[in-house]
């Protein structure tokens, strides 16, 4: 399990369109916020979408990028962009390994079968790749002001 203070661990995965991001080019350069969230379209991911796209302005001001990661594939993160007006990139984890990778998806034995469980987390990460702070999202409805408060106190 990732713990505050550790380095972030880093990866390469593609946006909505089908575009490289590697975190190591933002490393020196930015600050990063990633938010891990289940499934495009669902009700909550929706609702944390539009509010990390309409506080982006805001995350700017502080140097930060943030990120929206899921195991979707890149053309359902395309049309659950562009069918919300967002504007905040969306990563696709198609296989799971970041998610697994930043502890977010695991498997956990349920009624006494094995099955794949998503915890809904946040991941603040400093310009030197050291993370801040990591968040369990309670609601998605004011997470991303939660998250925008944070990292205006970390400066």
């Amino acid at each position: 399990m990732l713990k505050v203070g550790q380095k972030a661990p880093d990866f390469e995965l593609p946006d909505a369109d089908m575009e490289m991001i590697d975190l190591r080019d933002f490393h020196g350069r930015k600050n990063l916020v990633l938010y891990f969230y289940p499934k495009d379209g669902t009700p909550g991911c929706t609702i944390q979408a539009i509010d990390f796209s309409e506080l982006e302005e805001q995350f700017h001001k502080h140097d930060t990028v943030v990120f929206g990661i899921s195991r979707d594939d890149c053309l359902s993160h395309a049309s659950f962009r562009d069918k919300h007006g967002l504007t905040v990139q969306l990563l696709a984890d198609s296989e799971g390994e970041v998610s697994r990778l930043y502890g977010v998806l695991e498997e956990r034995i349920v009624d006494g079968h094995l099955k794949l469980a998503f915890d809904r987390r946040t991941f603040i990460i400093d310009k030197q790749g050291t993370l801040k702070h990591i968040v369990k999202v309670a609601s998605a409805r004011g997470h991303a002001q939660e998250v925008l408060k944070l990292v205006r106190e970390s400066g």
